[in-house]
């Protein structure tokens, strides 16, 4: 906590206040939240500012999306057809769930290798309970996805209060869960689900009526134009920078222009899909709890520094813990996505590329392995980049090899750029 060495007493006695500079000091103000009041210009100046001190944010990665579909779309017409976009939202789900998750652990500077084989677990348990031994299969998810917290939080028990390093902990998780889910599988080794159950529906059921993909557009631009417009209001009222009215309706209107250009596209294929909707749900929530809440503000004051979190008063074991917890139950969250997509829960899951896609969604969504920077709706980023080169590179017949080469690099990149920037905000003085 700082205190105004202006008006602080000094050896007992009161120091003598000059009133211009009492003056200057109350109305001091940080530059970038002058930003809120300047408009388009002061985001110029403000893009300016982050340039030099090498912190763009999510720019990088808009720009490179943009990049992967112009490049896709001229080397195939039918990259952004419908049909194909419809596809890429659907599939990027499963992996986007896992990557909220990971968002969370990486925030803490830390890293949960444990994630693919929970994801895998929780199918398993889901096919092995309604079909082997029949029991209500919303009971069975509810079940699944316990399994997956609390399998995350003995995760967190031996990182946070044992002391284990989370990198082995989590290690040894991705080994035992993988041999957990192969024992549950049994000798088959694959148990098919009812694609008309609650799993099965998952990924299979769309909203056919044109009227729910303009409804949640017009819902999504609506809310935020009034969260925006009376958040400002309360920070005027406290005689805090704020944005202009115009700079809102410009946002607003952005937004509009993609969501209903978005609600159009699958309107012209099976309509707005259940999966998708889902998953926003999830960024509005996670997102909330992140930036909005007393835990995520916890979460980030760890991921600057554990010891300063210790001094504050912070539960730093209880916080891991539950972060953990958080990161197993969307693991299982997206398992149950992908045992959806194939109808079934087999022995494969959870394995091949599943882990690293997970965490180069998070790390190239803008999330920093170095923890303390990222929110949740980089997983959307990140997911829609990585599924995005593998349907474009699928839909030119490029060898599975190939594509594993191309994701790597685009992953070894993000990193060099996350650590290229921490550098500069060092040198700026903002880390």
């Amino acid at each position: 906590m700082s205190i105004d060495k202006t008006s602080a007493p000094v050896d007992g006695e009161h120091e003598v206040v000059n009133p211009d500079a009492a003056h200057d000091a109350v109305t001091a103000v940080d530059p970038r939240l002058l930003v809120r009041e300047q408009g388009i210009a002061g985001y110029v100046s403000e893009f300016k500012r982050k340039l030099h001190a090498g912190d763009l944010g999510s720019i990088p990665v808009v720009i490179g999306l943009v990049i992967i579909c112009a490049i896709f779309q001229s080397l195939n017409s039918q990259f952004l057809s419908a049909q194909n976009l419809s596809n890429i939202a659907v599939t990027m789900v499963a992996t986007g769930m896992m990557a909220v998750g990971i968002i969370f652990v990486l925030l803490l500077g830390e890293i949960d290798l444990s994630v693919g084989s929970v994801s895998g677990v929780s199918g398993a348990i889901v096919a092995v309970l309604t079909v082997t031994h029949g029991m209500n299969e919303w009971l069975a998810v509810v079940v699944a996805l316990a399994s997956g917290a609390a399998i995350g939080a003995v995760h967190g028990f031996f990182f946070a209060r044992i002391g284990a390093p989370a990198f082995a902990v989590t290690l040894a998780g991705l080994l035992f869960w993988l041999g957990f889910m192969l024992q549950l599988l049994g000798d088959q080794g694959t148990i098919n689900l009812d694609g008309e159950g609650v799993v099965g529906k998952l990924t299979t059921y769309y909203f056919s009526d044109v009227a729910a993909a303009y409804g949640l557009a017009a819902v999504a631009v609506a809310v935020f134009f009034l969260t925006s417009y009376f958040d400002n209001r309360r920070r005027e009222a406290v005689g805090i920078p704020s944005r202009p009215v115009s700079d809102i309706v410009f946002r607003t209107v952005l937004l509009a222009v993609v969501s209903f250009a978005a609600a159009f596209m699958f309107n012209q294929y099976k309509g707005l899909p259940l999966a998708l909707v889902l998953f926003l749900a999830v960024l509005v929530i996670t997102d909330f709890v992140l930036r909005r809440t007393p835990y995520g503000r916890k979460i980030f004051a760890l991921g600057g520094s554990v010891e300063a979190s210790r001094r504050a008063g912070i539960n730093v074991t209880a916080v891991r813990v539950s972060v953990f917890a958080l990161a197993g139950f969307f693991a299982a969250v997206g398992g149950l996505f992908w045992a959806s997509k194939i109808a079934a829960a087999n022995q494969s899951a959870g394995a091949g590329d599943l882990l690293m896609n997970v965490i180069a969604a998070a790390v190239i969504g803008g999330t920093s392995l170095f923890g303390g920077r990222g929110r949740t709706w980089n997983a959307l980023l990140g997911v829609m980049v990585i599924v995005s080169i593998q349907y474009g590179l699928a839909l030119e017949g490029i060898a599975t090899p190939i594509q594993y080469m191309i994701t790597g690099g685009v992953l070894l990149a993000t990193v060099v750029i996350d650590s290229v920037t921490r550098k500069t905000q060092k040198t700026a003085g903002r880390a």
